[in-house]
């Protein structure tokens, strides 16, 4: 059993072991955790989250080891929480986002950690969330939060972050418009990265007519900036579109909203987890699966009558164990 109250004392001091252990203990769902997260809440709240996301192979680790490296030219100290895809049979995963900045390693203003999907879907891991805020009350100015990389389904990182940045890349093409209705209505600030390769100009016009439409032809909300991680181009400037944008968050009230909608979006889950284990709790679902699987492959009855009849009826019997 973890001692938490060491492990929020060594969190809320910035130790490095204690911030390692209180992940792992979320991640793991280990029954410290609870206790853990509640002491550790009223400590959170300062940080800037940034979210990372884009299509596999747009250079979003490179553009995170730079952006890591301005930030600590600035003094900022940085948290980083990158998501690798699981395997869908061991759930173990590769974490290759430590080698990809393992330059960051021996700085102790930097904490990068690796999280496994363990195939959750949106693109982040179920324990991101809580991730982030250990790393928040740990005292890291700036938390960014990388996620797997595919494609529309990674619209949860919204969810998490104050602002999200989209990678994109040229040779996109007319994947611009499938994208449209998903990951690219999620974007706050717009990274064409690449810049050196053909197209590049023509993908910043495709998305800065993409959001004109979207802002009804006014001039847009979201900055579209163009760079070269590997060369280290336009950095600098990003950052300090970055800090620019957050500051305008701020002044207008932006970021107070977004922040309490990500609230009610964390209390929604929470509130399906503890139904989810109620509900096991009460009728041993996975206990049952396989029979009740059985019975409708055999047409004995249909799904939606297997529900109402082992769960929804005997829930209106009484109320649910507390």
């Amino acid at each position: 059993m973890a001692d938490v109250v060491s492990l929020v004392q060594g969190v809320l001091g910035g130790n490095i072991r204690s911030i390692a252990k209180s992940i792992s203990l979320v991640e793991n769902d280990l029954p410290e955790k609870e206790e853990l997260l509640k002491k550790i809440y009223p400590h959170a709240g300062k940080a800037v989250i940034f979210g990372i996301t884009g299509p596999p192979g747009s250079g979003k680790s490179t553009l995170l080891d730079r952006l890591i490296k301005t930030n600590r030219g600035r003094g900022k100290k940085v948290a980083v929480a990158a998501v690798d895809p699981s395997s869908p049979f061991s759930l173990g995963a590769i974490l290759g986002d430590r080698i990809r900045m393992q330059s960051h390693a021996a700085d102790p203003g930097v904490y990068i950690r690796s999280m496994a999907s363990r195939g959750h879907l949106g693109g982040v891991a179920s324990a991101t969330i809580d991730t982030v805020k250990i790393l928040d009350a740990a005292g890291f100015d700036y938390i960014f939060i990388e996620t797997i990389g595919v494609g529309q389904a990674e619209v949860e990182v919204a969810t998490l972050s104050d602002v999200v940045l989209l990678v994109l890349i040229p040779g996109m093409g007319d994947e611009i418009q499938a994208m449209k209705a998903g990951v690219m209505e999620i974007g706050d600030i717009y990274v064409i990265n690449k810049k050196d390769l053909d197209g590049a100009d023509r993908l910043k016009a495709e998305i800065e007519y993409i959001l004109n439409l979207a802002n009804g032809n006014s001039c847009p909300l979201h900055p579209v900036k163009m760079v070269s991680a590997e060369k280290n181009e336009g950095i600098d400037e990003l950052v300090s579109t970055m800090d620019e944008y957050v500051d305008h968050m701020k002044s207008n009230g932006a970021l107070m909203e977004r922040r309490k909608e990500n609230i009610k979006k964390e209390l929604q889950t929470l509130i399906s987890s503890k139904v989810r284990h109620l509900l096991e709790n009460r009728f041993s679902i996975s206990e049952c699966l396989e029979c009740w699987a059985e019975d409708i492959f055999n047409g004995e009855i249909d799904p939606y009558s297997m529900i109402q009849e082992n769960i929804t009826s005997k829930l209106a019997e009484k109320e649910l164990p507390s």
